[in-house]
């Protein structure tokens, strides 16, 4: 028996004062009859259901109290933790939250946001996360630079919760500098070399500052594969910024392009696969079938069990308590009347 909120146990202190403060009101009681005449002559005058129903009235409470306290600690039983044993991979996730991924890659006549690329990145990332539970799962953004979100774990509820606070505000630094992105990426995995690595890229490709096909490379020949997720079309969009899109220096709306040869050569030097997000579903299934594929080791994980609560058992018995001194006092009563 475990309990959730073990603090409010503290409060049973109140008891023993309740049971002195009794005491000490039965004593004060004895003494202001002795004033009026021998205390026995008068402890006889007194009903005996009277004296039965006080003490029974007084214990009453003192247990309902007591089982009121521990109630509101939350006492629980059940296997606190275990531990399961999972054959899986390490991903790390490269997310690209440039400007460009503002996109929504349809057109229209003001700067208002319908699904825009990042958008539908995170939803898959998302389903894709909960597809890799049991596995080891990383998550890195990037733009000009790059930097860790969450650094490699199998804490999924974490991943999510990273993944909703994503924004492009995040970097100050604009651009795409995928070498770099992918730099860190190996750097963010565990010293484990009998597990499989993987990084999944999710990039549109815009304002590509070079080097990372290199870094592909450099990645497969230390044994972790590329696999690119494509986001954007290759028609283009424009970028919305307060009321208007971005412009440049000519005052022409920026179109922003998926650029598609360059995340397929990616996926090429990474060894890995590359993947076009026109259809969430299908992508997630292609890539985590791809993961599924590379080499796989035993990866224990923690599980925590839900405990059976057992609070509303004591206080409907707390509660039944009380009721039943109720009904004792009227039963009590009319056996005096009685007789």
């Amino acid at each position: 028996m475990k309990f959730a909120n073990p603090e409010y146990l503290y409060l049973l202190a109140i008891l023993p004062v309740m049971i002195l403060l009794y005491l000490y009101s039965r004593n004060s009681r004895k003494r202001s009859i002795a004033k009026y005449g021998d205390p026995e002559l008068v402890e006889r005058l007194i009903p005996k259901n009277a004296k039965l129903r006080s003490k029974f009235n007084f214990w009453a409470v003192i247990v309902a109290t007591a089982l009121i306290i521990v109630a509101l600690a939350r006492p629980r039983y059940g296997v606190g933790k275990e531990t399961i044993t999972t054959m899986g991979v390490e991903t790390v996730i490269a997310l690209d939250i440039s400007n460009s991924m503002l996109s929504d890659d349809e057109s229209g006549s003001r700067a208002t946001l319908k699904t825009t690329r990042l958008d539908k990145a995170k939803a898959l990332v998302r389903r894709l996360i909960k597809q890799l539970e049991g596995n080891k799962v990383a998550m890195i953004v990037f733009a000009g630079d790059s930097y860790v979100q969450m650094p490699i774990s199998e804490d999924n509820i974490s991943a999510e919760t990273f993944l909703s606070s994503i924004t492009p505000d995040l970097i100050e630094k604009q651009g795409t500098d995928i070498a770099g992105a992918l730099r860190l990426a190996m750097k963010s995995f565990t010293p484990n070399s009998n597990i499989g690595k993987a990084i999944l890229l999710i990039t549109d490709g815009e304002d590509h500052e070079g080097g990372a096909e290199e870094a592909a490379a450099l990645a497969a020949e230390n044994g972790i594969n590329i696999f690119v997720l494509g986001i954007g079309s290759e028609s283009g969009g424009r970028i919305p910024m307060g009321n208007d899109f971005i412009r440049d220096t000519d005052g022409s709306v920026v179109i922003t392009k998926l650029n598609e040869e360059m995340a397929k050569n990616i996926a090429l030097a990474g060894k890995g696969t590359y993947v076009r997000a026109d259809n969430a579903g299908s992508a997630q299934d292609v890539l985590f079938a791809e993961f599924d594929k590379l080499a796989k080791e035993e990866v224990k994980k923690d599980v925590y069990t839900r405990y059976n609560e057992v609070f509303t058992i004591i206080m409907v018995v707390a509660f039944a308590m009380l009721f039943f001194d109720l009904i004792a006092k009227m039963i009590i009563d009319l056996a005096g009347r009685k007789k």
